[in-house]
C-alpha cells in the first residue's frame, strides 16, 4: 500500500531548484539586457526611472549608458533656457518649450552657487551649461559645469594660467561620456599672443595645447561654435579660426564674402543645430527684416545660402517691433534679436527660425497666419513683461517669393540665450 503525505512550506515555488525563475527576475538580473531595454526611452522617462531603485539609478547614471543612449537618440532641442542679465547677483532663468508636452521648468536658479556675484553663462554644449562667478575674497572667476537634466555640477579647476579671455565647452554625448573645456588666455606680455589650455572630465585636470598663437584675424573668442569636432570662433576680417579637438590644432575657415555695393555687415547670429553650423549677417539699414542664413560647408570651403528670409509682415502683428522715433529718411527700423536657427529631424523637413522682440501682454500665446504671405508664427510666448519669443517655421526648399512656410517639428535637447531687458 503506497502512502501518500503532503505538508506545507512556505517558499516561493521560484526557489526551488527545479523550477525557473520569472521572466520578470531574468529581465531585471541581467544589466546588459536592462540597458537595451532602457537605452530606448526617453530622457524625461528615465529621469524618473531614477528613482525605481538603486540598481536602475546605476545603470542609468553610468557614462557608458550615456553614451549608447546617445547614440540610439539623436540629439535635438526641446526649447530655450533664457538667461536674464537683470540680477547677476541671483539671475533667474526662463524656459521657452518647444516641445507642446513639456511641463514645469528645468530650473530657475542656481541653488548650488553660494556667495558669489556676477553670475554669468559662458556656454552650452549638448546639453551641458558652463555658468562663472567671482566669489567673495577671491581674484578669479569660479567655473561650474551644470546639467539640469540630472541636477548635477561640477567645479572646474582654475587653468593653469591667469588672463582667461574665454572658456568654451566640447561635448558630444555620442562619442564620449566625457567633455572638455577650451580655455583661451592671453600668453605672454604681448597682448595679441594667445595659449589654449585643455580640461577633461576624464582626468579632472588641465594642460596646454600646442605653442602659443597670434590672433591676427581679430577673432572674438567669447562667442563659440561646437560643430563637427571642433570649436569655431568668428573673426572680424575675412578669416576666422576653429580649434579641432582630437588633433589639437588650429585651422582657419572663411568668412562670408563682401561686395562692393553692400554696407559694412553684423552679424547677428551664429550657432549650431542638427550637425550643421549657421550664420546670419546682415547688411543695410539696422534690423533690417530681410536676411540670408548661410550654412557652413562640412570641408570648410565656403558658406552657402540655406534660406532666405522675409520678415516684412511680422510686424503687422507684432507692432511693437517698429522703433518709434523721428526718422527723417523714413526708413523702418525694427527691433528683434535671432535666438536661434532650429533645423527638422529630417533634411526634407522645415527648420524654424526663434525670434526674441518687445512683448505685449495682450499678445501671448499668438499663433496666426499674417496677412497674404506665407509666414506662420507657430508659438509665442511672453516669458517677462518686455520680452516674447516668437518661433517661425522656414521650409527645407525656399525662395525669395515663398520665403516662409508652414510644418510641424519635434524636439528633445536644450539650448541656452541671453538675452538683456
Amino acid at each position: 500500500m503506497l502512502s501518500c503525505k503532503i505538508s506545507r512550506t512556505d517558499r516561493d515555488p521560484g526557489d526551488d531548484d527545479g523550477e525557473p525563475p520569472h521572466k520578470s527576475s531574468v529581465i531585471a538580473d541581467n544589466d546588459d539586457l536592462m540597458t537595451e531595454i532602457l537605452s530606448h526611452l526617453p530622457v524625461k522617462s528615465l529621469v524618473r526611472f531614477k528613482s525605481v531603485c538603486k540598481k536602475w539609478l546605476s545603470l542609468i547614471s553610468n557614462p557608458y549608458f550615456c553614451h549608447i543612449h546617445c547614440r540610439g537618440n539623436p540629439l535635438s532641442v526641446s526649447g530655450l533656457f533664457l538667461h536674464k542679465h537683470s540680477s547677476l547677483i541671483k539671475p533667474e532663468f526662463d524656459f521657452v518649450p518647444f516641445d507642446g508636452n513639456a511641463t514645469g521648468i528645468p530650473f530657475r536658479s542656481l541653488s548650488f552657487i553660494d556667495d558669489a556675484t556676477g553670475i554669468k553663462m559662458v556656454g552650452s554644449c549638448n546639453g551641458l551649461f558652463c555658468f562663472s562667478c567671482l566669489k567673495d575674497n577671491e581674484s578669479r572667476h569660479t567655473h561650474y559645469i551644470y546639467n539640469p537634466a540630472t541636477k548635477q555640477h561640477t567645479t572646474l579647476p582654475s587653468p593653469v594660467g591667469t588672463n582667461v579671455v574665454a572658456l568654451n565647452l566640447a561635448f558630444d554625448p555620442s562619442k564620449s561620456p566625457h567633455y572638455k573645456a577650451v580655455c583661451v588666455r592671453r600668453s605672454g606680455e604681448s597682448f595679441e599672443s594667445y595659449q589654449i589650455e585643455i580640461y577633461s572630465s576624464e582626468t579632472g585636470s588641465w594642460r596646454p595645447s600646442g605653442n602659443p598663437f597670434y590672433n591676427s584675424y581679430e577673432v572674438v573668442f567669447h562667442n563659440a561654435v561646437y560643430w563637427n569636432g571642433a570649436i569655431h570662433w568668428i573673426g572680424m576680417l575675412e578669416t576666422s579660426l576653429y580649434f579641432d579637438i582630437e588633433q589639437e590644432i588650429l585651422g582657419t575657415m572663411p568668412m562670408p564674402p563682401k561686395y562692393e555695393d553692400q554696407n559694412e555687415g553684423k552679424i547677428i547670429y551664429f550657432g549650431e543645430s542638427r550637425g550643421h553650423m549657421h550664420l546670419i549677417e546682415i547688411y543695410g539699414p539696422p534690423a533690417t527684416t530681410q536676411f540670408d542664413v548661410l550654412e557652413m560647408e562640412s570641408d570648410y570651403s565656403k558658406w552657402v545660402v540655406k534660406y532666405h528670409v522675409d520678415l516684412d509682415a511680422l510686424p503687422t502683428a507684432y507692432p511693437e517691433m517698429v522703433l518709434n522715433y523721428h526718422n527723417p529718411l523714413n526708413v523702418h527700423r525694427y527691433t528683434f534679436h535671432v535666438l536661434c536657427v532650429v533645423r527638422g529631424e529630417k533634411e526634407e523637413e522645415s527648420s524654424s527660425l526663434v525670434l526674441n522682440i518687445p512683448a505685449s501682454d495682450h499678445l501671448f500665446g499668438v499663433t496666426r497666419r499674417i496677412g497674404t504671405q506665407a509666414i506662420y508664427v507657430l508659438t509665442a510666448e511672453v516669458v517677462d513683461a518686455s520680452t516674447m519669443v516668437v518661433c517661425i517655421m522656414m521650409p527645407q526648399h525656399c525662395s525669395a517669393e515663398a520665403n516662409m512656410g508652414s510644418a510641424s517639428f519635434t524636439t528633445s535637447q536644450g539650448a541656452m540665450i541671453n538675452y538683456t531687458k
